[in-house]
């Protein structure tokens, strides 16, 4: 590479903002600005691709998600499944800690964030399986860990962009997630039952048919949320950026209405917190389609993909080279700037291999969840360590395990693409 590269300097300059601790959008935007206006696109254009990167119809789904996310934790549906299930698990050896990876699984049908179910669910869960005995670490750990299924689970932010970005349904997207984030919620209650069998962490008794039925009648609102839903986009009543404005009336009903725990004051603190999570992804997205929109023009896209069909002429070597690059991005990036990232240099590699582009988005997007609890980023991990006031360090060595597993489903999803592609041929979505 000469000295007046654009490609190169955009690489050096990402590399070097981010070493020195710049917000990763703030990092790609700025490395796009400057490498533009240097070798001389035009402030327009800048302009032009800034909005256009926000300005699609499928993003609106993304504030109406994250509001209909906030709503539900507001009107404390997550309270009414804990309890429920908690009935359901009985004496079985780390009866709790599996209950909070079966809640988690549920409750990312209803927010598609990680982040946010960690803060919905770790202020109950962990000092619940601290009081009964956990060490306090792990109860974390199987919180943090398990919450990374809400982008895998539907309705996901994460397939939203990754839809927009390659143009694939993104109602196909969230249904090819169920199964497998249901096959790593099973890895994981595997691996949290035989450590908590070892450490001697019980269970709870079984609940009484009157209590279960009691809980069940409390949280069936919250378990009805994902059957709308899915059932609404499935049943061709609504679109999934129109099902998740309905997300949002049907949790402000059940707040005000049903459990009343929603208020004016409530709803004021409600929409300021959404507000405030739209306008980080939204100036994520933007950002990051900007670096994109340069990474291509400049050449750089282009010569990223030559280079990993370089590695071999066998597709598996090819296949885990790029889930390891993808996992190590998930350690530093977050999901949206990888997506915006290193999509645009995958697009080629997947035509030329053949890979299913459905199957694919699952296949990262599972990637891309464990990268929220593996250091040094680990998004969710940071969450989880500030709720329970426990250093980054304990909670990376207790959610090792954890990870571990979640690896191990995300070979068998690589490897077997049936795994995510089964349920939309099922159904009739996806040939």
């Amino acid at each position: 590479m000469s000295f007046n590269d654009p490609a190169m300097w955009t690489v050096l300059i990402v590399v070097i903002t981010i070493a020195l601790k710049v917000p990763i959008a703030i990092s790609l935007g700025m490395t796009a600005v400057m490498i533009a206006l240097i070798w001389g696109t035009g402030i327009s254009m800048i302009s032009y691709n800034f909005f256009g990167g926000i300005a699609k119809f499928p993003l609106l789904a993304i504030p109406f998600f994250v509001m209909a996310g906030v709503i539900m934790e507001k009107a404390r549906l997550a309270e009414k499944i804990i309890d429920f299930i908690k009935l359901l698990v009985g004496p079985l050896p780390g009866g709790l800690a599996v209950a909070t990876i079966i809640v988690a699984t549920l409750w990312g049908a209803v927010s598609g964030s990680g982040p946010a179910t960690v803060a919905a669910l770790g202020v109950i869960l962990i000092p619940g399986m601290v009081r009964s005995g956990y060490d306090k670490g792990f109860a974390t750990a199987v919180t943090s860990v398990s919450s990374g299924l809400s982008i895998v689970i539907p309705p996901s932010i994460a397939f939203i962009i990754y839809g927009m970005i390659t143009n694939v349904s993104v109602g196909s997207l969230f249904i090819a997630g169920i199964v497998p984030g249901f096959l790593i919620a099973l890895f994981l209650c595997i691996v949290t039952f035989f450590i908590s069998k070892k450490r001697g962490y019980k269970g709870e008794p079984w609940g009484k048919p009157v209590e279960i039925w009691n809980a069940f009648k409390g949280a069936i609102w919250g378990l009805l949320t994902p059957v709308i839903i899915l059932g609404g986009i499935y049943g061709g009543i609504f679109t999934p950026t129109e099902a998740a404005a309905v997300a949002v009336f049907y949790g402000l009903f059940v707040g005000v209405f049903i459990y009343r725990t929603i208020n004016f004051k409530t709803l004021y603190s409600i929409c300021v917190s959404a507000a405030e999570t739209t306008a980080v992804v939204m100036l994520v997205v933007t950002c990051a389609g900007l670096f994109s929109w340069v990474a291509t023009i400049f050449g750089l896209i282009q010569r990223a993909s030559t280079f990993i069909l370089a590695i071999s002429d066998t597709p598996i070597i090819i296949l885990l080279f790029v889930n390891v690059i993808i996992l190590l991005a998930g350690m530093m990036l977050d999901a949206i700037s990888v997506y915006y990232v290193f999509l645009p240099i995958l697009l080629p590699v997947m035509a030329i291999m053949g890979w299913d582009p459905l199957w694919f988005g699952v296949v990262m997007t599972v990637n891309l969840a464990i990268g929220q609890v593996t250091p040094p980023v680990a998004v969710n991990l940071y969450v989880g360590s500030n709720i329970a006031d426990i250093s980054l360090e304990r909670l990376a060595k207790q959610a090792l395990p954890l990870i571990g597993a979640a690896i191990l489903a995300l070979i068998l999803i690589m490897y077997a693409p049936q795994i995510s592609l089964y349920l939309p041929r099922l159904l009739g979505l996806y040939r």
